[in-house]
């Protein structure tokens, strides 16, 4: 030990110090280290760090826009059957708990209990459309009549009203306006082909949605549990509670947002009643479909409601419609999206309008209908992967979807062999795999099937 080194324990946590004359200058050990380097890492040193991880993150950035700009192309390729598929998911999401009561309480089929399942909506959807298909259909026209001149009766109040606005200056607003519409008129079009379609590809996208439905809700587990088995073993088991934890966001989503939108169009549509404006019934079924747009979507509806106020009655009419418009708003920007949104996805209100946003730049307004999902199921997926569970009570739920804990091995093992007679017996298998020894660690799974 050097002279310099400390005594006791310290020395062995403190280096002693080597003398000055057995040190080499810095200089002297660049110059060597140097040397020692070949042409490349001399050419690599020659780059200062910043640039070069300034250069690592640019091309990774590049490959990731590459392939989401890739993705997006496709999907707007194949946007009926993309959307029909999405569409049936979130069917499947609201109406599997319907099929499974079916399959364990009536002990009906796994086929039998999925056709009821899409036939029973079916007859009561259209059952509601027939009921209030003709005063609908009529109202709707009705509603565009008296929107019309109800803006018309808005423009007249602003030009004569309280407010001072001086004719010329509310027709110079409105050339201002019209010319910016017609200045961006293709790009006014094209988003207009991009939100509608053909009678044609709603036919097709509608078959093909309910054909996705009834196989979802016939046998969903075991599509799942096919894409899981492409993926290699050790990574099974956390892909599939990502999916689970996914599935369970969008039940979610879909769930509170029906009682989001219920709850606007029940509200708006009770301030009308009150006020005693005519088409009510048009107004809260509008509130309602338009609700589940999210942010924009009940307010831009409700307007129609204050111009139906402002035609049918008079401007203070309108303003208290207004005023319950907006109270309906804040109750649902402030209470419910909080509390039920919140909960059931956790995304936040910037999120939330980022995705709208950008839904329906690519989509139109089926964009912005399935972005705040789309993102919520890409949220909770990202975040389980990265050690995040939003949904802790799916680690130990029994019935939770996608199969109990534990049983995912001996599920994919027994998919194999599945025959028709087999398919009603999903959760007796898997109860029967835990109780004869699924393997309960990673590496059991992951080397080979499960041991019996």
């Amino acid at each position: 030990m050097s002279e310099n080194a400390p005594p006791g324990w310290l020395s062995r946590l403190i280096p002693a110090r080597r003398s000055d004359s057995l040190e080499e200058p810095p200089v002297v050990a660049r110059v060597v280290h140097e040397s020692r380097l070949g042409e490349d890492d001399s050419a690599e040193l020659a780059v200062p760090l910043p640039v070069r991880a300034a250069a690592a993150w640019s091309w990774r950035v590049l490959a990731i826009a590459a392939a989401a700009a890739l993705v997006g192309y496709l999907v707007i390729v194949f946007k009926t059957v993309v959307v029909a598929f999405v569409v049936a998911i979130l069917l499947a999401v609201l109406l599997d708990p319907v099929s499974a009561w079916l399959r364990k309480r009536l002990r009906l089929p796994r086929t039998l209990a999925a056709t009821v399942t899409l036939l029973g909506t079916l007859a009561i959807v259209v059952g509601l459309l027939t009921m209030a298909g003709r005063s609908v259909v009529a109202g709707f026209t009705d509603l565009a009549d008296q929107a019309s001149q109800g803006f018309s009766e808005l423009v007249t109040w602003l030009s004569d009203g309280p407010l001072g606005i001086g004719e010329a200056q509310v027709q110079a607003w409105l050339d201002e306006a019209f010319g910016q519409l017609e200045a961006n008129s293709g790009v006014l079009v094209s988003g207009a082909l991009a939100a509608t379609t053909s009678a044609t590809q709603i036919v097709t996208g509608g078959v093909i949605s309910l054909f996705c439905l009834f196989f979802f809700l016939r046998e969903g587990r075991r599509i799942w549990q096919w894409f899981v088995r492409l993926a290699p073993a050790r990574s099974r088991s956390r892909i599939n509670e990502a999916g689970i934890r996914g599935w369970i966001t969008l039940g979610g989503y879909a769930r509170t947002q029906i009682l989001v939108a219920l709850a606007d169009s029940i509200g708006i549509g009770l301030g009308a009643a009150i006020l005693g404006l005519p088409l009510v019934l048009p107004l809260t079924i509008l509130v309602f479909l338009g609700s589940f747009i999210p942010i924009v979507g009940a307010l831009v509806t409700g307007s129609v409601a204050v111009l139906v106020a402002l035609v049918d009655q008079d401007v203070q009419t309108a303003v208290i419609m207004l005023v319950i418009v907006l109270l309906v708003q804040q109750i649902e920007g402030n209470v419910l999206q909080p509390w039920l949104m919140g909960n059931a996805v956790s995304l936040h209100p910037v999120a939330v309008l980022l995705a709208v946003t950008a839904g329906t730049s690519v989509a139109g307004i089926l964009g912005a209908l399935l972005a705040v999902p789309i993102a919520a199921v890409v949220n909770t997926v990202v975040l389980y992967l990265h050690g995040h569970d939003k949904h802790p009570r799916a680690a130990t739920d029994w019935h939770r979807p996608g199969g109990p804990p534990g049983t995912l091995f001996r599920s994919i093992a027994d998919s194999y062999a599945a025959t028709e007679g087999d398919e009603d017996d999903d959760d007796a298998a898997a109860t029967a795999s835990v109780t004869v020894g699924e393997p309960e660690d990673d590496d059991e799974r992951a080397g080979g099937s499960p041991s019996t």
